[in-house]
């Protein structure tokens, strides 16, 4: 039977940015019954890189409770026994599919009713699926993506149950890049396709991405660019055969993981509240158009104090950031009080194999390369800064210390003047450290 529950605040979404806004909420004296996290997934909030990472590996791999928020930056683990103590109501695998902003009230799939005063919207993004481009045979079984944790496991047993099989990553971004390395880590043949003339279009300039192709060959995967999976073709079983290239090429697979981006789930709100840029706009301190309502992570389009623009960003420190800044500003509107606005410096990075990169601020303009970038070497350690107007506005580091790391955030913060390009090559990190 269908019932209500009214809270006093509501956080729509289970992932990141619930967890950490539920710490913030603690910290900041949220009461017992006062707090709900509506979640679709059957687990509490947990780290989401991990499920790309350490969740494949085929030695020791992270299994939750390992990896529940706020254990990726180095914060205490949320365990679901935490959510309890602190009189939070961790509402798990429930779906909701309608939300009345005007009413303050939220229905789930099951028909249970719950209403709130105030509520933050962190429903993150899905995975663009070739089924939502119609293309040929694309519902064939091991046809994989990965967002949640369930699809974390269906890969897993995926790799276990075709042992030293071959393996098609269909796209060249982050997902693409991080599940072929971990797929070979399980000694799965790989190949990668991708239509774009390089890796990591949106971030890598091609010096860059030519360094992670050549390693990733190295490492005995395949890449095939400039071109994309225009049909599958399966066994008996209906599991994936065959992927069919659009260039005519035809490859054997057992797996086929997809990467190919994600949208940001806001179709709930459509007509409720204002958008901009595929996501929720909101001021600095996540309040969208409509009063009481918040938008977090990635469904987010927020002022970005650096640039003077508008973005959306989907990265898991944004999210992170986000939901305290959001939970932080509604304590302080209750309580009369002033706080600082989001002053975001884009931070994103990845590991892979042996490889470890960060990078900071903003990748435009025109770029240098420094330091040793042949993938041969044994210990590859080098970066990119990115020069616009006279000023550095971007870093980037392969293999780097912490302290180095520290040091291409600062720059790409303050923004000092560059002489030349050249000279920028020639000082390398020698640059970041006098800033």
């Amino acid at each position: 039977m269908a019932g209500e529950k009214c809270f006093k605040y509501v956080i729509i979404g289970g992932g990141v940015s619930a967890g950490y806004a539920a710490r913030e909420f603690a910290k900041q004296g949220v009461q017992p019954g006062e707090l709900a996290i509506i979640s679709k997934e059957a687990v509490a909030p947990y780290e989401r890189p991990a499920l790309s990472k350490a969740y494949l590996f085929p030695e020791a791999p992270a299994r939750l409770p390992g990896f529940h928020v706020c254990v990726g930056s180095g914060g205490e683990r949320l365990l679901p026994e935490w959510y309890t103590e602190k009189g939070i109501d961790l509402i798990l695998n429930t779906e909701i599919v309608t939300a009345d902003l005007a009413s303050k009230t939220l229905t789930s799939a099951a028909g249970d009713t719950f209403k709130y005063t105030t509520l933050i919207i962190a429903t993150g993004s899905t995975v663009l699926k070739l089924t939502d481009f119609k293309v040929e045979g694309a519902d064939a079984k091991n046809i994989l993506y990965l967002r949640e944790i369930d699809d974390a496991d269906k890969l897993a047993e995926a790799i276990k149950a075709k042992k030293n099989g071959k393996a098609v990553v269909v796209g060249g971004g982050y997902i693409g890049l991080e599940l072929s390395a971990v797929l070979r880590l399980n000694n799965i043949d790989v190949t990668m396709v991708y239509p774009e003339p390089w890796c990591m279009p949106r971030l890598f300039t091609a010096d860059i991405a030519a360094f992670y192709e050549a390693y990733y060959q190295k490492k005995g995967v395949t890449i095939i660019k400039g071109t994309v999976a225009s049909g599958f073709t399966q066994n008996d079983a209906g599991e994936v055969k065959e992927v069919k290239l659009k260039d005519g090429r035809v490859l054997e697979a057992d797996i086929v993981v997809v990467g190919v981006g994600a949208r940001p789930l806001t179709n709930l709100f459509k007509g409720q509240v204002e958008e901009d840029k595929g996501g929720i706009k909101t001021d600095a301190f996540f309040k969208t158009s409509v009063p009481d309502v918040y938008a977090v992570g990635d469904v987010a389009t927020f002022p970005m104090k650096l640039y003077g623009d508008i973005r959306r960003v989907e990265h898991v420190d944004h999210s992170r950031k986000s939901a305290e800044q959001a939970v932080k500003a509604i304590f302080a509107s209750e309580q009369g009080k002033d706080i600082e606005t989001y002053d975001y410096l884009p931070f994103f990075y990845s590991r892979s194999f042996d490889l470890s990169w960060q990078f900071y601020g903003d990748n435009v303009g025109d770029a240098v390369i420094f330091g040793d970038h042949d993938p041969s070497s044994a210990k590859p350690k080098f970066g990119s800064y990115w020069i616009k107007d006279g000023k550095v506005v971007g870093a980037f580091l392969e293999g780097g210390a912490p302290e180095e790391n520290q040091a291409i955030a600062k720059v790409a913060k303050a923004q000092p003047p560059a002489s030349s390009l050249e000279v920028l090559a020639k000082e390398g990190l020698e640059f970041a450290s006098k800033i």
